[in-house]
Parts: structure tokens; sequence; C-alpha cells
């Protein structure tokens, strides 16, 4: 009987250790390594390309060549039908005017937002700070990367009003 306390307290004992060692890390450090371009550098836990361009699909940066009129009318369209019941070009409504954005956000922040506005209103600092503003989630339309990218060829279209033309 004394034989068998002992063996099974070695055992126990041995197991114990066991469990301790995998819980342990195995000595690797917790700390991120200062090396990558995609590493972590906010307190947000978000990279510097995410903190510039936003958290979704658009995983490099969108460049804006010669605009194009006919992929600017599509995203009219795109833009009338899925955003128009919070968004004015020109005016806040339920959600920030369309107009000059691409003066705040970059092109491939604002397809980001269009394509992932859950995920970038709950992680992204200026996300959360819109969410704060306008008090209302943007909704998820289940729009395309190339819908997204026509809406923001659109957004270049878009002409403000002149100080003159608001005073009227």
């Amino acid at each position: 009987m004394k034989n068998r306390i002992s063996i099974l307290t070695i055992v126990a004992g041995f197991a114990l250790f066991l469990f301790a060692q995998s819980c342990g890390g195995g000595g690797e450090s917790n700390q991120p390594s200062q090396s990558g371009e995609q590493q972590s550098s906010s307190e947000s836990g978000l990279t510097d390309f995410e903190l510039e361009h936003g958290i979704g699909p658009v995983t490099e940066v969108v460049e804006l060549g010669e605009l194009d009129p006919e992929l600017a009318a599509e995203g009219k369209e795109i833009f009338e039908a899925k955003c128009t019941a919070c968004h004015r070009p020109n005016e806040r409504y339920i959600g920030p005017a369309s107009g000059e954005i691409l003066d705040r956000r970059t092109p491939t922040y604002i397809m980001n937002m269009i394509m992932n506005p859950d995920e970038m209103t709950k992680k992204h600092p200026e996300g959360k700070k819109m969410m704060q503003e306008y008090m209302s989630p943007m909704p998820y339309q289940n729009v395309t990367i190339d819908q997204a990218r026509a809406i923001v060829e659109y957004f270049r279209t878009i002409e403000m009003p002149t100080e003159n033309e608001t005073n009227q």
C-alpha cells in the first residue's frame, strides 16, 4: 500500500511538473519583434499600415491614377443604391459627408471602411471616433473590392459648393 502511495505521489508530482512547464512558454519572449513592416506599433495593436489604411480586405495601397469617368459613374450608381440612406455628398446626415473624404482619408482606408465597417468601428481609432461622433454604426452592404473602388472614383468627382453657394 505504501508503495502504491509513493508511486502515485511521484506520478502526480511529475504530471504537475509537466503541466507547469507547458504553461511556461518555453523561454520564448512575449514581446513583439522589432522587425517587419506589419508589426504592431500602437496601443491599439494595429500595424502602421492598418492605422493609415484601415482594417479589411484591401491590404495594399490603392493608387489613384487619372480619373476614370466610367468607373466614377458606376460608383455613383452603387453609392446612390447603397449609401444615400445615411450619406450625402455635401452635408452631414446620419453619417459623414462623402465629399472631400479623400482629403481626410486614403483610398485604401475608405475602401476598407466600406467593406469592413464593423471591425473598423470596433478596432480602428478613427473608426471608433466616428462611431462616437455619429452614434450610428455603418451597416455592412456586401460591397465587393471592385465596387468599393468605383465608389472611391465617384468620390473624386464630387464638387463641393463654394462659400457663395452655401450662403445664398
